[in-house]
């Protein structure tokens, strides 16, 4: 082990209370058998579907350090040898929980957190991008932004990051302040507040009331970087003074906002963005398209700034920003008869991105004798008012000059009969009754774009558009 390690078992029975039968150093945590790296703290959680405890000995095997654990393994045959060595605690979660509550103590890092309705994971690796070329940035891995996901993310810090950023997210009221209490952040920002996850909530205002407990656990003299557009900003820089928080920095086209949009030029693979940040002017490229990714970049900067690096360079990052995975990343497919584009949107989905993705789409290029096609999902929990949200889709579907358009679940068969004859590629009950039709129906010079719920499942029609591919895949990077 190259350096200080991350946790030594000194340290983890200290934070954790628990018992161990040997010393240890790690050099990383694990939760999963699969994913575990020699050197790592295996963690057993036990969850709904999985007990990690079950796994131990596949941790063991995959050169796991030691074993957080909370009931002993099975005894293993007299003589076989004894692996790693344990830490017993009473119970996992708890003790990850105190992990990164540690990790976070002894941490110099200034430290970022990241909610809002919709662009907290985008916002949040743009922010890991801009940081990492000023200093040792470590960031939330993919979505890992609930109850054990936060903590995860804490107790995987390095003592020498110079920046943490952490995403914060939530299906209730009161999930967002023990969290935000767990990471006490330097710098909050809260994207946007919209109607998602409306089932567990009377109306938006109450999603906002819901978002604003990130303010709970903010250290003294934090700033708020809060979205000036949003109906909600004047109720949430009220919930930030009523926890402390008096230095707010807002973002948008609003003419009052502190990083103003002046002007931008929206193109097929990017956008120029032109700005004014408490009234000096910033321009700069933004290397993934959309109007929704100009706003979260207006978040980005100030926050950044706020977290004490260079507002100049930080820009100048987002010029080599790329698509995630499920998230608008874009794929070539080769056919034998010629070659289709495919933009993975699949990770999640609300009206808002929806509308945000079909503007995107439609401002792709399509090939010779292509069309733009949108797959599409259920957007779940948004209460009654779903059949008319998803039907609701037709018109942006429309202005957007989308070709053709495939749906699955019983929501979108709302959408599906709204839609114009013309318009309408298909309905399945599923993504995995759909997935066959769709690929029937791609053609060289298409443009694909796949987006649900990630309950919808939406992952499996991309997977089968890949199946297509007759070459090896490459990022699409031409209009």
């Amino acid at each position: 082990m190259s350096g200080a390690p991350l946790w030594t078992a000194v340290e983890a029975v200290a934070a954790t209370g628990g018992h161990c039968d040997g010393d240890w150093a790690a050099s990383g945590i694990s939760i999963d058998s699969r994913s575990c790296k020699p050197g790592d703290l295996f963690i057993a959680l036990a969850g709904p579907n999985f007990d990690g405890h079950d796994f131990i000995e596949a941790a063991i095997e995959a050169g796991a350090a030691a074993v957080l654990a909370h009931r002993a393994p099975k005894p293993k045959p007299q003589g076989a040898p004894q692996g790693a060595p344990f830490l017993m605690v009473e119970d996992t979660l708890s003790a990850l929980t105190a992990l990164g509550a540690a990790g976070r103590e002894r941490s110099k890092a200034r430290l970022i957190a990241v909610t809002g309705s919709v662009g907290k994971t985008s916002t949040k690796e743009a922010l890991r991008a801009c940081l990492s070329a000023q200093g040792e940035t470590t960031a939330s891995v993919a979505s890992f932004n609930n109850h054990w996901g936060v903590p995860l993310s804490l107790a995987r810090m390095p003592r020498s990051a110079v920046y943490g950023v952490f995403e914060i997210g939530m299906n209730h009221a009161g999930e967002i302040g023990p969290l935000s209490r767990l990471v006490r952040p330097d710098v909050a920002v809260i994207t946007t507040v919209q109607p998602v996850h409306l089932e567990n909530f009377k109306n938006v205002l109450e999603i906002a009331d819901a978002k604003a407990e990130i303010f709970e656990g903010m250290t003294p003299n934090g700033v708020a970087v809060l979205n000036r557009d949003n109906p909600f900003f004047a109720n949430l820089r009220e919930r930030a003074a009523d926890c402390g928080v008096t230095r707010v920095v807002s973002f948008g086209r609003h003419p009052e906002a502190d990083m103003r949009l002046t002007d931008s030029s929206l193109h097929a693979t990017c956008s120029a963005v032109h700005a004014s940040y408490k009234g000096t002017a910033i321009d700069y490229c933004l290397s993934v398209p959309g109007e929704h990714w100009v706003i979260n970049s207006l978040a980005v900067l100030p926050a950044a700034d706020a977290a004490g690096a260079d507002l100049v360079a930080a820009a100048a990052e987002l010029s080599q920003l790329q698509a995630l995975k499920g998230r608008g990343a874009r794929l070539e497919i080769v056919l034998p008869t010629g070659v289709f584009l495919l933009i993975d949107e699949s990770y999640n989905a609300n009206p808002t991105s929806m509308k945000a993705a079909f503007a995107v789409l439609g401002r792709t290029n399509r090939g010779q004798g292509g069309r733009r096609i949108a797959v599409l999902g259920d957007m779940l929990e948004l209460g009654p008012g779903s059949p008319d949200m998803h039907a609701g889709l037709a018109a942006p579907l429309i202005e957007a000059e989308v070709d053709l358009v495939f749906t699955c679940g019983p929501d979108m068969a709302h959408l599906h009969e709204r839609l114009p004859e013309a318009q309408r590629g298909g309905h399945a009950a599923d993504s995995k009754a759909l997935a066959p039709l769709v690929n029937a129906a791609v053609a060289p010079g298409d443009v694909v774009m796949i987006k649900g719920s990630l309950g919808s499942r939406m992952a499996v029609v991309v997977d089968a558009l890949k199946s297509l591919d007759a070459a090896p895949l490459r990022v699409a990077n031409g209009e």
